[in-house]
């Protein structure tokens, strides 16, 4: 139950930095650590403990597995996440060859 709150705790950090912090690299940084706890919240959901795989008859040595599913979810994310971030960076570029700043506030006061 710790690990969840956890994972909460962690995407909290991530929420913070991308509502609270006035650089846009931050934002950034604040939406990935968002991502990351998503995709460890989804593979601790897949963790079963005393579950018996459908594949391999139960023995000693089988006592715990891993749902395959929030893997290949976890996997798809990661895809996601990875494209978004370079959108989001790409944007950052962008904003900064305009502005000359990664300051979202002065950029607001910027009339151009």
């Amino acid at each position: 139950m710790t690990i969840y709150i956890l994972c909460f705790i962690l995407f909290s950090i991530g929420l913070y930095c991308a509502v609270r912090m006035r650089n846009i690299i931050k934002i950034i940084i604040g939406i990935g650590i968002m991502d990351y706890a998503v995709n460890l919240l989804l593979v601790l959901i897949g963790y079963q403990s005393k579950a018996q795989s459908p594949i391999n008859p139960p023995d000693q040595l089988l006592k715990r597995i891993v749902d395959p599913v929030p893997q290949a979810m976890v996997m798809v994310s990661i895809v996601i996440g990875l494209a978004v971030t370079l959108i989001l960076v790409a944007c950052a570029i962008r904003i900064y060859d305009k502005y000359h700043t990664f300051d979202i506030t002065k950029i607001n006061q910027l009339k151009r």
